[in-house]
């Protein structure tokens, strides 16, 4: 098999352009698609080519399996990148370009069906010998069933769609009086978003921590763990703040997970990137679900051991066999944020508008992946996230601060955005302990906590910090100035500004 020369892109947005870019360095020729509403999105501007595949909506654009090959044809495109969301894990797609000739740059077919379905996967799992939460490996078919099953198990217990994904179709019910409303509406909410209201039922883990393993095969029957990686700052099962490696886990923990995601991979004949996600509670871990794609959190797990994840995704699909992962070593700590337009204050609800002012962070250690630009029109029709940061460092609390001062360079005027709640849960108590469980961002928004300030350390800054507030307050012109694309003047911006004057008066 050739090495590929001209890679189609399913996606948009930041992912899009997260491919081009490898590509490019690659020296891979690239095709874009796009829809009405992304005809000036970044990936069209920079790709080689750029067609378009319809109308705003997904359905008839990013979801058009038949544009999408008809364009790949026209073309002459020879691999399909997918990214993650859209048509990422639908095995419709791998097989169109099987029958076209075209090399789909991710993982069998087998494995995405095995590992898109919560019971087989987890039959798989049992059979492969990798812990799995104690629950039904059949879905119960009414209520009556799940009742069964839960006084079985024992509550708590998870109601799981098995074609589920993204928080979707999940509810906890924690005694006999609740199941009946939550298999009710979760089951009515997994075949709405996945066309299969089919549920199982699963003990709920306490207290547990979401870890997972980066996993990488080829054809030619070799498969890598690459680390791990904690995602437990989540609301509603979408995750919010990521870090490489994990910490904090019990001794040997690391190393007995990450042979439990080469051996769950093994388990499908997995080939290309993918993760295996695991919950992680008092020292013992347990199979939660394989992603058979690119994760959003990549990056971090790029930054600390020195790999480009989507590059070994194009040379696995070209043929080529890996060389031995298994000696790559950690380097340093990364952290991820997600930059998401949405209002964290109003239940989350989504931030639209357009872009009218940009600023993103720079310097040591930084890195953003994104495809926001100044004038970018934030619709309705595609995920809130706009753009990831990544920050590295020497250590866990040198990553730390590092993001702390790229999320107060960071600026996106026009729309609201999660960037000031990362910020706060940088700063809390868990965090910095990384003890923080998947409930911990309900638990801090139920209780209405506020952050300590680092930056508040002395009388000076405290003056300065409310010499800057007083000004806001007042509505002084020059701040008005450079908040009036929205959003506000951040008090660290203006403390900032506050210092550059006052030194220049004592000189």
């Amino acid at each position: 098999m050739p090495p590929l020369r001209k890679v189609l892109i399913a996606n948009r947005g930041e992912i899009a352009l997260r491919i081009l870019r490898t590509c490019r360095e690659m020296g891979v020729d690239t095709v874009a698609v796009y829809s009405e509403a992304d005809r000036e999105a970044l990936h069209v501007r920079f790709a080689n080519e750029a067609y378009l595949l319809g109308g705003p909506a997904p359905a008839d654009s990013y979801l058009r399996l038949d544009r999408i090959m008809e364009i790949a044809r026209k073309t002459g495109a020879d691999g399909i990148h997918p990214g993650f969301g859209f048509l990422a894990e639908n095995p419709a797609l791998v097989a169109a370009c099987e029958e076209a000739g075209v090399a789909f740059i991710g993982p069998p077919v087998r494995a995405m069906e095995i590992m898109g379905d919560k019971l087989a996967s987890r039959r798989a799992m049992i059979e492969a010998g990798v812990p799995v939460v104690p629950g039904t490996t059949d879905p119960a078919a009414d209520v009556d069933e799940a009742l069964a099953a839960a006084e079985d198990i024992g509550y708590p217990v998870m109601l799981k769609a098995s074609a589920g994904g993204g928080g979707k179709g999940i509810r906890v019910v924690r005694e006999p009086s609740e199941m009946e409303s939550a298999f009710s509406t979760a089951s009515g909410e997994a075949a709405s978003a996945f066309g299969d209201g089919r549920m199982y039922v699963e003990k709920m883990v306490v207290e547990p921590r979401h870890i997972e393993v980066q996993v990488v095969g080829d054809r030619h029957g070799n498969c890598y763990a690459i680390g791990t990686r904690e995602c437990s700052i989540q609301r509603r099962h979408q995750k919010l703040i990521e870090e490489a490696p994990a910490v904090n886990l019990a001794d040997g923990v690391s190393e007995r997970i990450q042979e439990a995601a080469v051996a769950a991979a093994k388990a499908v004949d997995y080939f290309s990137a993918g993760t295996v996600e695991f919950l992680y509670s008092r020292g013992e871990f347990y199979f939660l679900e394989m992603n058979t794609r690119l994760q959003v959190e990549h990056p971090v797990t790029e930054e600390v051991y020195g790999v480009d994840l989507v590059e070994l995704m194009i040379r696995v699909a070209g043929g080529e066999e890996l060389e031995d992962l298994s000696a790559l070593e950690p380097r340093g700590h990364a952290i991820e944020v997600r930059i998401n337009a949405e209002d964290a204050a109003n239940n989350f609800m989504p931030s639209l508008g357009t872009v009218s002012g940009l600023r993103m962070p720079f310097g040591p250690g930084a890195r953003v992946d994104g495809a926001v630009y100044h004038g970018m029109e934030i619709t309705p029709y595609y995920d809130a996230m706009i753009a990831k940061l990544i920050a590295s460092g020497a250590d866990r609390e040198q990553a730390r601060r590092r993001m702390m001062r790229m999320l107060q360079e960071l600026h996106i005027g026009g729309v609201t955005t999660s960037a000031g709640l990362a910020m706060q849960i940088l700063q809390t108590e868990e965090f910095c302990a990384a003890r923080a469980d998947t409930n911990f961002v309900e638990r801090y928004l139920e209780e209405g906590r506020a952050p300590q300030r680092e930056f508040a350390d002395d009388l000076e800054e405290v003056a300065a910090i409310v010499a800057a507030l007083h000004r806001i307050h007042q509505g002084a012109a020059p701040l008005r100035r450079e908040s009036a694309a929205g959003g506000g003047l951040s008090p660290w911006v203006a403390v900032g500004r506050q210092r550059r004057l006052a030194g220049r008066a004592n000189r």
